[in-house]
């Protein structure tokens, strides 16, 4: 059960609104938390992926990894793509790849390209933590890119704190709060005891001041 106070978060989000002041960016929402009760040396690390109701961040840049059907889609939709020969010709290069792969956070190879990542590549895309979501030909390209965009991960790391981009200034204040909340009891549905291993759950935008939301 959520233990969110629903009109205290409310509350906060119209703060964040009211006090944003104009910029020649949107300012993203991040969701700041802190955990307790967790030991990251001994007890199990999680990790977990969601997909929000509304895109969080609309300017992240997409890339395909394709095949042949897949990079003449790209390239009518106006997305940068790479195919199996491009992706030999970094011979397995680490340095050369991180900077090519870089500008791009979200990524999605063909099944048949995916398969061959390891031979092509080898482990350097995972260690990059870029390693590609799966597209098929029965898949619509664009709805894919959106779906990756709107998707945000949960991973404990060394550190009891994490900050999480959920939402920006462009959305409406209800839009940001089915993100914000969705986000945070997908967040309490991976700790071990669930809402009691929570802390302090804050939001933020880019420019303003954090406003505690729980804890």
């Amino acid at each position: 059960m959520s233990k969110l106070n629903q009109e205290v978060l409310k509350r906060s989000i119209h703060t964040i609104n009211t006090e944003r002041k104009e910029r020649k960016f949107v300012e993203t929402v991040e969701l700041q938390i802190g955990l307790k009760d967790y030991d990251p040396q001994k007890d199990k690390r999680f990790s977990g992926s969601i997909k929000l109701k509304h895109i969080p961040r609309q300017k992240l840049q997409a890339i395909i990894l394709g095949d042949q059907i897949h990079c003449d889609q790209a390239k009518e939709l106006g997305i940068p793509y790479i195919d199996a020969e491009g992706l030999k010709k970094f011979n397995k290069q680490r340095k050369p790849m991180k900077k090519f792969f870089k500008p791009y956070a979200v990524l999605l190879a063909s099944e048949s390209i995916i398969k061959q990542i390891p031979r092509l590549v080898g482990p350097s895309l995972t260690k990059l933590g870029k390693f590609p979501m799966t597209v098929s030909h029965n898949d619509n390209l664009q709805e894919k890119i959106d779906e990756a965009k709107a998707t945000i991960k949960f991973q404990l790391k060394k550190v009891l704190c994490m900050g999480v981009a959920v939402a920006n200034l462009n959305m409406t204040e209800e839009q940001q709060r089915e993100n914000i909340t969705l986000a945070i009891n997908f967040l309490a549905s991976l700790l071990k005891k669930q809402w009691n291993n929570i802390r302090t759950l804050h939001i933020k935008t880019t420019m303003g001041k954090a406003q505690r939301i729980y804890g």
